[in-house]
């Protein structure tokens, strides 16, 4: 039977100075001012529509993620209306951790302390790399020395918590170089620590001419010894991609990939609701183009799904599997409607190729299993 998990709400703001070549997010480079104002006016308008639309009134809001794009292209006045306006909307612990992703090439001095003073409570920095040869190379707009202040007024500004974004397997990149980036990552102190692969994806300028990539070899040795290197630090992994300080996991995150609630809102935003009433899994997908979202004559949902019992099992899979924790078999069962004897026998065959360990009911990926993830996924297909 469904039970109705924690509620988060994601806000896109889809703007950049330029876009990555190797980004395949709903992000459109700057050709104009940006519409502030109106584009908040939109997203609150989105947001009571989905409200009305689940009967959401009732649910406390667990966490708010701004992501993009880049948010801090956003003036300060700005996002504290929107916050302002989104927690008049709901009940909400006083500590509810809300973050707000920023570009090092678009951080004024003051910039920060602006954010935290309008209820911004995380920070999540976008450094990719401190190689200025790799920063050139990804098409980011700010180079080392950018990166390392905005660190700094992170520390300064008040929040409570700060991510840095680390991407590794760059092009061309060695060992040295990787694990350089992740000696300065750590000199720097963040309390979290997002580090992931890059991958060429489909729609991007890096698929249409593939740069190279490091050999698979030196993939494994980055990811072990900069592993090691984060371990010693003091940051514990708890998912695939992500590093923390003891008590500073992104809890929106940890949310999401628990297979929670979190409305969508804003230009080709996602969304997943669970309504325990009808039992089912609801998915959005809000108007992707901010031309058509501003349209104040156009509604700004675009499709409205609902998630099959047969797909339930590999969603929550792909979801949780990625985390280090283990989960047990309520929580599949209240995640997604499902006994647990769906899923029970594939789960063994998991244990067996020591890909899963159990146990008394609680199930966790090991270090082989996470390796080898995407082909464990396969089985719940």
């Amino acid at each position: 039977m469904l039970i109705a998990p924690p509620l988060s709400l994601y806000i896109h703001i889809p703007w950049c100075v330029e876009k990555c070549p190797y980004c395949d997010f709903n992000s459109h480079a700057l050709k104009h001012e940006i519409p502030e104002q109106a584009y908040v006016t939109e997203l609150i308008k989105d947001l009571d529509a989905d409200i009305k639309r689940f009967s959401l009134s009732h649910r406390p809001l667990h966490s708010i993620f701004i992501g993009g794009g880049t948010p801090s292209l956003f003036s300060a006045k700005a996002i504290a209306d929107l916050l302002n306006q989104v927690l008049q909307r709901f009940d909400y612990n006083n500590d509810i951790e809300i973050t707000l992703e920023a570009n090092p090439g678009t951080v004024e001095a003051d910039k920060f302390t602006g954010f935290f003073n309008g209820g911004v409570s995380r920070l999540s920095i976008g450094v990719q790399s401190f190689a200025s040869d790799k920063l050139i190379k990804l098409g980011r707009i700010h180079d080392s020395n950018q990166a390392q202040r905005a660190a700094t007024l992170a520390h300064q500004c008040g929040v409570k918590t700060f991510n840095l974004d680390l991407m590794h397997g760059l092009p061309n990149q060695s060992l040295e170089s990787a694990l350089d980036d992740i000696n300065t990552a750590i000199s720097i102190a963040p309390t979290h620590l997002s580090w992931y692969q890059l991958t060429i994806e489909p729609n991007t300028a890096f698929y249409s001419k593939p740069p190279k990539l490091p050999e698979d070899e030196t993939l494994w040795d980055i990811q072990d010894k900069g592993s090691a290197l984060l371990t010693q630090a003091g940051y514990q992994q708890y998912e695939i991609s992500a590093f923390a300080k003891p008590g500073f996991e992104c809890q929106h995150n940890l949310n999401y990939w628990q297979y929670g609630d979190y409305l969508g809102i804003g230009c080709g935003a996602h969304g997943k609701i669970t309504d325990v009433i009808n039992q089912q899994i609801h998915r959005t997908i809000k108007v992707k183009h901010p031309k058509g979202y501003l349209d104040t004559g156009r509604l700004h949902l675009d499709q409205l799904l609902s998630v099959a019992k047969e797909d339930r099992p590999f969603e929550f899979m792909m979801n949780q599997l990625r985390l280090f924790s283990a989960f047990n078999e309520t929580d599949f069962e209240q995640r997604t409607g499902l006994p647990f004897s769906v899923v029970a026998y594939k789960m063994q065959q998991g244990q067996e190729k020591n890909l899963l360990r159990a146990t008394n009911g609680n199930w966790q990926v090991t270090k082989l299993g996470h390796r080898y993830l995407n082909s464990l996924l396969e089985e719940f297909l």
